[in-house]
């Protein structure tokens, strides 16, 4: 995949305002959410949808990750066997379709796994942003679209880079209900 064109000025697509600060980005209204799915899905993204909102324990993220982008069965269901698998997703090598213009994987109900396993889902957030960079590095596109329905959570940063709100709901205002 080539680089986004320098020549689009104000009117860059939906996808590289997704990444142009961040790998991982927060939504909280679904609607916000389900725009820029549509949007990726028109680009030709493969867009990965994983409900963590029932995940009770670390073993459940690795569980449906591992089925959600066709891990290999020897995957060690571990943090370090994650960040290699999320490479070699960014590499392409499965999780992906080559000829889709890039992977957005969504993780809805975010806020319910970080309130039980901090460590544990903001570690997932840090390896794929890291792994999304790299896979930027060798022309691949990959982004993390997170779902939460608490509209003031906060994550440490990913990757060395923060993870932001999506840029209808930036500003704490516009995540007050009504």
């Amino acid at each position: 995949m080539a680089a986004f064109d320098p020549e689009v000025e104000l009117t860059h697509p939906a996808d590289y305002r997704l990444m142009m600060s961040t790998f991982v980005t927060l939504f909280w209204r679904s609607g916000v959410l389900n725009r820029s799915v549509d949007q990726l899905v028109a680009l030709g993204y493969d867009v990965v949808h994983v409900d963590a909102m029932a995940w009770t324990a670390e073993q459940d993220l690795h569980r449906d990750i591992a089925a959600a982008l066709n891990f290999p069965s020897y995957y060690g269901h571990n943090l370090p066997a994650l960040n290699d698998c999320l490479g070699d997703v960014g590499s392409m090598e499965y999780g992906t379709s080559p000829a889709a213009t890039g992977l957005a994987l969504v993780l809805s109900g975010y806020d319910k796994f970080f309130a039980i396993e901090p460590y544990v889902a903001h570690s997932l957030l840090d390896i794929f942003a890291r792994q999304a960079r790299h896979a930027a590095l060798i022309g691949n596109r990959m982004m993390c679209l997170v779902q939460t329905d608490d509209p003031q959570i906060a994550f440490a940063p990913v990757g060395a880079v923060p993870v932001e709100w999506n840029q209808t709901e930036w500003l704490t205002s516009s995540r007050r209900p009504g």
